[in-house]
């Protein structure tokens, strides 16, 4: 027996939904409403300043001025181990500095750090040969994500809603009355949303909807993302049947703060940027025996060459020394970074870091061209929740809030362009929400436990070095959690940390067979014999 949701005033109509508002979701939602299209944009979290783009410290690459856009699309597809989408690295290496310049620069003002009151300047991070990274000290995420949301909440024709969850795609013809809609293509015309303080559901109708739900790296035990980062736009996609590739490179970033209190903290990667060393914690330097690029070698051979050093020493961490090569001042330069060690009783000035490699960023995700456009009619996609191709099997640093802003923009002028054809559908068309009667209360202890199991077991089998047996445990052990949050799902009401929990284990298990499935290692995917 089920029951429905009645409340017709909650449903919404608009042109354009945007799930997610970190800098590709809130590029996409700016660039569509200042072409005069009605957006609505919901965001998760209460407070819409949370997500992975508030988080980011180092900065968003751009070009410095001994540099080129072959220069950048060269190291882009170095880190990438080589199966980057050239055609995608190109274009973001060609409109990396213009993009920078119109809507960061001169439009929402982002306040860069300067070398001299005439020019910028630019930070040297790790796989970069030039020093290309824009940078606002060590919080750029954050600047960068204040201006966007003052940005949005000043368009009259763009809605904002945080408290609400995306539970499901809304698609035709899966949930179309009209039986005649299974002979026509398969299209997404928005979203079922929880509004999570009151448990209700509203049905959203777009004629483009955006999935900005960033990336799945909270997923792993050890995470340099927020807790709600658990690729909730993945699941929903996947459910869709929307093409979803390359989740297998799974991005470990090496140096987040190892500490009881301020544990997943990320110790940018510009620190080694400014000459950082990375030492045992007997105070021996190790780089130089896995890259030639010693500390600046990609995030994939530093984490690997951090486990393997663990491992040989049966150390829980290394220690990063900036103290000692520091070719800036550090308190000027990383601000954030020094008061949060501080708070954490290490001196940056003068005392090393301890560090340890953490879950950080997804190369893979949601199929899209060019243009964000995704292999579903109507689904668009974009930043980490996107596979554009871009970082192939591992990510150089900084590349991300620059792709969002890329593709976000691009996506809004696909959006701006189709619009017109596309067609209408009337809420009496489709099913209404649908839901189990059942009001049983929800017991912490269970999520918790389910949350944990998830995040061990990823991080033990599926982590930095990965062998299939380990593979095999994995996948053997989530689809029997998946089973399981299933009819756990269906048999309490609606709660947001259901909904995501039921996304979280969704995206664990795309994760894992991607990763059996790939025999190659290569980039972030690294397989141990």
């Amino acid at each position: 027996m089920s029951r429905r949701n009645d409340d017709r005033r909650r449903d919404i109509d608009t042109d354009v939904l945007v799930i997610g508002c970190g800098v590709a979701g809130a590029t996409t939602a700016l660039e569509a409403s200042k072409n005069g299209l009605d957006v609505v944009v919901i965001t998760k979290n209460a407070n819409p300043e949370e997500s992975n783009t508030y988080y980011a410290q180092g900065g968003i690459v751009s070009l410095g001025s001994d540099d080129q856009p072959e220069l950048l699309a060269e190291d882009i597809i170095t880190a990438g181990d080589g199966i980057n989408n050239p055609e995608a690295v190109e274009l973001l290496a060609k409109e990396s500095k213009p993009l920078v310049e119109r809507i960061l620069v001169r439009e929402l003002r982002i306040p860069f750090s300067r070398s001299s009151p005439e020019g910028l300047d630019y930070a040297q991070e790790g796989g970069h040969s030039r020093r290309r990274v824009l940078h606002v000290k060590d919080t750029t995420g954050r600047t960068i994500q204040e201006r966007f949301l003052r940005a949005l909440k000043g368009r009259k024709a763009l809605t904002l809603l945080s408290g609400h969850s995306a539970v499901d795609l809304l698609t035709v013809p899966h949930h179309s009355r009209n039986a005649i809609a299974s002979y026509r293509p398969p299209r997404c015309i928005g979203a079922y949303v929880l509004e999570n303080e009151t448990g209700k559901v509203r049905t959203i109708f777009a004629r483009a909807t955006v999935l900005a739900t960033g990336g799945c790296a909270a997923l792993f035990l050890n995470s340099s993302n927020p807790r709600g980062a658990i690729g909730a736009g993945y699941a929903m996609a996947y459910r869709a049947a929307a093409r979803i590739i390359n989740m297998e490179y799974l991005q470990f970033h090496p140096t987040a703060l190892f500490h009881r209190d301020e544990g997943g903290f990320l110790i940018s990667e510009a620190v080694r940027g400014e000459g950082a060393r990375l030492k045992t914690r007997e105070g021996r330097t190790f780089m130089q025996k896995y890259s030639d690029k010693k500390d600046l070698a990609p995030r994939d051979e530093v984490s690997r060459a951090i486990y393997e050093e663990m491992i040989e020493s049966d150390s829980d961490y290394v220690l990063l020394d900036l103290a000692s090569y520091a070719k800036t001042d550090i308190k000027k330069r990383f601000p954030n970074i020094y008061r949060t060690c501080l708070r954490a009783g290490i001196d940056i000035t003068s005392q090393p870091i301890p560090v340890v490699p953490a879950a950080h960023y997804c190369c893979g995700g949601v199929w899209t061209d060019l243009w964000g456009r995704t292999s579903l009619d109507g689904l668009y996609s974009v930043g980490e929740t996107a596979c554009t191709g871009v970082h192939g099997a591992n990510r150089l640093a900084s590349t991300s809030l620059l792709e969002g802003l890329v593709w976000g923009t691009r996506a809004a002028r696909a959006i701006v362009e189709s619009l017109p054809s596309v067609p209408l559908y009337r809420p009496s068309e489709i099913h209404p929400w649908y839901y189990p009667r059942n009001e049983e209360d929800i017991d912490p202890a269970l999520i918790n436990q389910d949350w944990l199991s998830i995040r061990s077991t990823l991080w033990n089998y599926a982590g930095i070095i990965r062998t299939r047996k380990r593979l095999e445990r994995a996948k053997a052990d989530l689809e029997y959690l998946h089973h399981r949050i299933e009819k756990f799902y269906r048999e309490v009401r609606m709660d947001e940390n259901v909904v995501a929990l039921r996304q979280g284990i969704q995206v664990a298990l795309l994760i894992t067979q991607a990763a059996l499935s790939n025999p190659v290692s290569r980039g972030a995917h690294f397989l141990k014999s």
